[in-house]
């Protein structure tokens, strides 16, 4: 296959950057699947890789208690199956599965053959880090790669948070969380993905595609730092 190198466009990245501004009132974090099932070392059934998860959490648990302090609300998204569904989802799904689990396991509940994230399970669970607090949401029936699909996520952000910029974070890059922002971009949203708090099991080459996709077509993609930044900025303004 032939190498194609990455366009720099970081100009006009820069330029889009000053552009943004975020109001922290009419904002909210969506956490796409920061659980176990991905970024716990010892009980992922489907881990992302271990040195990519610990910055994951530890960023993210960064940014999440800033956006909280600042009166910016916290939505956690969840993928949860019951047994019977497991592999009924998609077919490709089903099949990359079957594939995947010929090779080596890199954990204990990999090599058992532990479904993804079961209805009740451990990895079910967010990662310590990242929540849940008292004051966020958790929507916990998300099935597909979809945080909006059959959940109730676009009404909480509309109807019941009335916000306008939505900030992804999560697992993985380059599936759920560029899914995300192809969905929050359609519904109007300023969409902003956190670099330092995504990550893909798929490979660091599809995590940087996901990343470059955002930036160049579907809104804003900063570091934790450049949203603290950006909402101090507007709250100082």
């Amino acid at each position: 296959m032939r190498t194609i190198e990455i366009e720099d466009h970081a100009p006009a990245m820069k330029a889009l950057n000053e552009y943004l501004r975020i109001d922290p009132r009419k904002t909210a974090v969506v956490t796409i699947d920061m659980h176990r099932g991905h970024l716990d070392p010892v009980q992922a059934t489907l881990p992302a890789p271990p040195d990519e998860g610990r910055k994951v959490c530890l960023s993210g648990g960064d940014l999440l208690r800033f956006a909280r302090a600042h009166g910016i609300q916290v939505v956690h998204v969840i993928a949860v199956f019951r047994e019977a569904e497991v592999n009924k989802i998609n077919p490709r799904i089903a099949a990359a599965r079957i594939v995947l689990s010929r090779e080596a396991p890199r954990t204990e509940p990999q090599r058992r053959g532990v479904p993804h994230n079961l209805l009740g399970s451990v990895q079910t669970e967010l990662m310590p880090e990242i929540g849940p607090e008292p004051s966020d949401y958790v929507i916990d029936n998300k099935k597909t790669f979809s945080s909006f699909q059959g959940t109730e996520l676009e009404h909480l952000l509309r109807v019941v948070l009335e916000v306008d910029t939505v900030v992804l974070m999560g697992i993985n890059t380059n599936t759920c969380v560029l899914c995300a922002a192809f969905e929050a971009f359609n519904l109007g949203y300023k969409t902003v993905v956190i670099s330092d708090c995504v990550a893909s099991m798929y490979g660091r080459d599809l995590h940087a595609l996901g990343l470059e996709n955002v930036a160049r077509c579907l809104g804003w993609v900063l570091s934790v730092d450049e949203f603290k930044a950006k909402v101090s900025s507007f709250v100082r303004s």
